[in-house]
């Protein structure tokens, strides 16, 4: 092969994966995209071959190799400790940003909101996507949220670096620090931090309840949202549903070092086989692809002979409405059409021009981290105990103050129940005993941790799970029960 191509890993993926990814990539030949792909097997055959990830180590090597990776999408079986192979690609190469533009079509593709254009950057790496959960009695489990400040400003200063690059105007943070202080608080306290940085950008945070009301009503409002992983996720399908349909969007995972590019969409395995799926989405995230590599000729061709196809009404089934469309045409036909019309632009809607290729990736220039002083102060103890009684509970655990800890409060699930609790509070099995130091907000050490959860165990009590309490420079750094 020429060496100007450039290598890309493939994944065929399962579903309607084959079928949209032959149409794609077909579209990019004909276009002359200047791709070599390597194709790799991941999915549903894999993780029945055993490997929970999905994925073997050949095709970790493959990424590795060409740092691009064109995926379709996979259907990841149900139960049985099987792991997102989305989350672990892009946690294991650090793919830490999400990118999805969602753009309406009208009059084409039927939407409420003909002139939406909004670009979701959404965290990829943390939050409660990082999977960390736990069952801890008969009827608890947990999931952790982890936000951390070096990740939270990574996707922040991305996305005001991004809104930058590409002629925005506005950037916006949804989050939920009214509830969750210290995890979606570092958010938006990063975001302002940061956004003091570009002022040449208008900025405003929403609480994400109404702030995902706002953008399903009124998407104008919006330019480039910022928001953790998990709100990133519903809402960037939220967002692409309501500019016309999930199956038009495309999404890159952008990293340091790597990068990944996909539909948003999943594998569809009921349509699978029947010539039937639209290869927009993927297409889509290909057109990511090709700027990302350097190719932002072949990315305007093929967008504008997309728009073109659509402007002229050819249309797979899911976005087919009689009156607008004029031709309803399979997977294989919608590719031949977007190829009969390259070299053609739009006459009506707005046609794509690359002409100077925004980049996918900056440097990032992370603040340093400051050491702050750190003091043990108490520390939760979590119980597995299955009588509904918080104050014979609360008496019981009393019994165990001394060596400068104290029982201050009996919490469950985050509601403060003994001292004074109510007893219209419904209680499960999984309890939060707080014990702090008693001695005016002294440091505890380690060993009087120890020796508490010592007396704890021999009065047989089941404690499942501690958490110590520190201060920050004087600063708590834990929440108080819902109560306290």
């Amino acid at each position: 092969m020429a060496s100007n191509l450039v290598p890309i890993t493939v994944a065929h993926g399962d579903g309607i994966g084959p079928e949209i990814m032959a149409a794609a990539l077909h579209i990019m030949q004909e276009a002359g995209a200047r791709i070599e792909p390597h194709t790799i097997e991941i999915g549903e055959k894999v993780y029945l071959r055993g490997i929970n990830s999905g994925i073997e180590p050949s095709a970790w090597e493959s990424l590795r190799h060409t740092k691009v990776f064109f995926k379709a999408p996979i259907t990841t079986p149900q139960g049985g400790g099987f792991k997102s192979l989305n989350v672990t690609t892009r946690k294991t190469l650090g793919l830490y940003a999400n990118v999805r533009p969602c753009v309406s079509y009208h009059p084409y593709v039927q939407t409420k909101h003909p002139g939406m254009d909004v670009v979701i950057v959404r965290e990829n790496e943390e939050d409660l996507y990082a999977g960390i959960e736990h069952r801890q009695t008969d009827e608890v489990y947990q999931c952790l949220k982890l936000i951390s400040r070096p990740g939270s400003e990574k996707i922040i200063r991305y996305a005001f670096q991004y809104a930058r690059r590409n002629n925005r105007k506005k950037v916006t943070c949804f989050s939920k620090d009214n509830i969750m202080k210290f995890t979606d608080g570092l958010f938006h306290k990063v975001f302002d931090e940061v956004g003091a940085e570009y002022p040449e950008f208008e900025k405003e945070h929403w609480i994400v309840d109404i702030g995902a009301a706002k953008l399903a009503d009124t998407p104008s409002a919006f330019d480039v949202i910022v928001m953790p992983n998990l709100y990133g996720d519903i809402l960037s399908d939220v967002a692409a549903q309501i500019a016309g349909s999930v199956g038009l969007a495309g999404s890159a995972n952008i990293g340091d070092h790597c990068a990944m590019f996909e539909a948003i969409h999943g594998s569809a395995p009921r349509r699978a086989g029947q010539n039937l799926a639209n290869p927009s989405g993927l297409l889509h995230g290909g057109l990511l692809m090709l700027v990302h590599i350097d190719q932002p000729d072949i990315a305007e061709l093929i967008h504008n002979a997309w728009l073109r196809t659509i402007e002229d009404g050819v249309h797979t089934y899911d976005i087919f409405k009689e009156g607008t469309s004029k031709e309803k045409v399979g997977t294989k036909e919608f590719a031949e059409a977007v190829v009969a019309r390259l070299n053609k632009k739009p006459e009506k809607l707005k046609p794509a021009s690359y002409s100077k290729a925004p980049k996918q990736t900056f440097e990032q220039n992370l603040s340093s981290t400051r050491h702050s002083n750190k003091e043990l102060v108490g520390v939760d103890v979590f119980l597995h105990w299955t009588e509904r009684n918080p104050r014979e509970l609360g008496k019981r655990l009393e019994q165990f103050n001394g060596d400068g800890l104290k029982l201050t409060s009996l919490s469950n699930r985050g509601v403060k129940v003994y001292p004074d609790g109510f007893e219209e509070t419904f209680c499960t099995d999984h309890w939060r005993a707080g014990f702090m130091s008693d001695r005016n907000q002294k440091p505890v050490s380690h060993q009087q941790v120890v020796s508490l959860l010592d007396r704890i165990q021999k009065a047989g009590l089941d404690f499942i799970k501690i958490e110590n309490l520190y201060t920050f420079d004087g600063q708590k750094g834990f929440a108080a029960s819902q109560g306290e």
